[in-house]
């Protein structure tokens, strides 16, 4: 089937699906008429203050009011810690495992209703996590669910999808000018560039500086981000001189790679080991597709190490943005938080640090920091809650209870309310 063919078929199946879940009520937006009083004893905002006792007030799916906890409570959270919801700024979301086990390809006979049914099982799972916004790295499958989930008609997190990818053989810099026309006519958010190979087959730069140059260079004219693929220092310095929006993964960058994406403002998103875990603990999900093979997943675990030795050194140089970003694959959807309980718990990274990387940082990143990212006045509504206090103990980010989006609740803790606790 050609590119052309496929466009056209999920053009069709959106809108079939779009028509099918049409009499199904919104909840994407609360009303509003409706005032809701969250009560947390720790709200921690996304920007590395923490504030104690704590009235959150919710009208309209945005926040009105920061005040001390006084009167009653519509939700009272007790002792569970309150933060922003949570970003992930790299997922795949039609990466999924089929009935027989395996990594879902396009000839092994899934229909592709099913791969959307996929697409938006994935999101929910992210959404009951703690994830409000994600990125969606991925295909044209994303399309369909982002926009039920913008209607309404599905529970999924705030999406943000590239909808496809550019590479080395898009071809001239004209013809990547072009394809880049073509993701953003197609209702892509984002523009996703591969700058180099995976870690698997060494991670080399694949893409030259004029190719990059034009990809990222058109991206900005439409006013579009640009994030690059790119593990090699020179792939990842390449991006910089583009003027590219975001570097993905670095696993091989050196020390100059960082402080030129410090020095430009580039944001850079490492991964700490939900990706590279995921691939090993699930290796016969994978094998025989591609580079999954012995060596390729020899290449993955040595990837560990380097990956944890990167950490240091990010976390050295001043002024780097650093965002969240997991590489969720199949499998990994719903355990996003994985890698911000490694980035504390393994590498050292302070807890705070570490949210406001996930949350304000991450939001800025894709162009939401206005609105998204901090429990602050006028933000949007998105909050979660975490069994345990994440300062403490880094499991807690794994125990999330209460998620709020745009004012909606889609999670409450067992016994939300707890105790009545009244202040004067």
């Amino acid at each position: 089937m050609s590119v052309r063919q496929s466009i056209w078929r999920w053009v069709i199946l959106a809108n079939a699906f779009a028509l099918a879940v049409s009499t199904i009520p919104a909840r994407a937006q609360a009303p509003d008429t409706v005032t809701l009083i969250v009560r947390a004893a720790t709200v921690i905002d996304g920007t590395g203050a923490v504030r104690r006792n704590t009235d959150v007030v919710v009208r309209g799916g945005r926040i009105t009011e920061l005040r001390p906890a006084r009167g009653k409570a519509d939700i009272d959270l007790g002792t569970r810690v309150l933060a922003p919801g949570l970003i992930d700024t790299h997922v795949h979301l039609g990466w999924y495992i089929t009935e027989k086990q395996r990594l879902h390809q396009g000839d092994d006979g899934d229909t592709e209703q099913t791969a959307i049914l996929n697409v938006a099982g994935n999101a929910q799972r992210m959404l009951q996590a703690g994830f409000t916004t994600v990125q969606s790295v991925g295909g044209l499958e994303d399309k369909v669910v982002r926009d039920a989930i913008n209607r309404g008609v599905l529970a999924g997190p705030r999406v943000l999808t590239s909808l496809g990818s550019l590479n080395e053989n898009t071809g001239s810099p004209d013809s990547i000018r072009a394809a880049v026309r073509g993701f953003r006519e197609r209702g892509a958010d984002v523009i996703k560039i591969f700058a180099s190979k995976s870690i698997r087959d060494g991670g080399v730069q694949t893409m030259t500086q004029e190719q990059l140059d034009a990809a990222c260079g058109e991206a900005k004219r439409l006013g579009l981000r640009s994030i690059v693929h790119a593990h090699a220092a020179s792939a990842a310095k390449a991006a910089v001189r583009a003027g590219c929006t975001q570097v993905d993964h670095g696993v091989l960058v050196d020390d100059e790679a960082l402080q030129m994406m410090a020095k430009a403002g580039t944001f850079f998103e490492p991964q700490c080991e939900l990706v590279s875990r995921n691939y090993l603990d699930h290796k016969e999900w994978f094998r025989g597709i591609g580079n999954y093979n012995d060596e390729g997943f020899a290449a993955t675990e040595r990837s560990l190490g380097l990956r944890k030795e990167l950490v240091k050194r990010y976390l050295a140089v001043p002024k780097l943005k650093v965002v969240y970003g997991t590489d969720a694959v199949a499998g990994a959807h719903g355990q996003n938080a994985r890698d911000l309980a490694c980035r504390v718990r393994q590498n050292g990274e302070k807890a705070l640090d570490a949210i406001t990387s996930a949350t304000s940082l991450s939001a800025e990143s894709l162009g939401l920091g206005a609105s998204i990212g901090r429990v602050a006045v006028g933000y949007q509504a998105d909050l979660v809650a975490f069994d345990g206090d994440p300062r403490t103990d880094a499991t807690a980010f794994m125990r999330v209870s209460f998620v709020m989006k745009q004012g909606v609740v889609y999670r409450y803790p067992p016994a939300f309310s707890g105790p009545p606790r009244r202040y004067p």
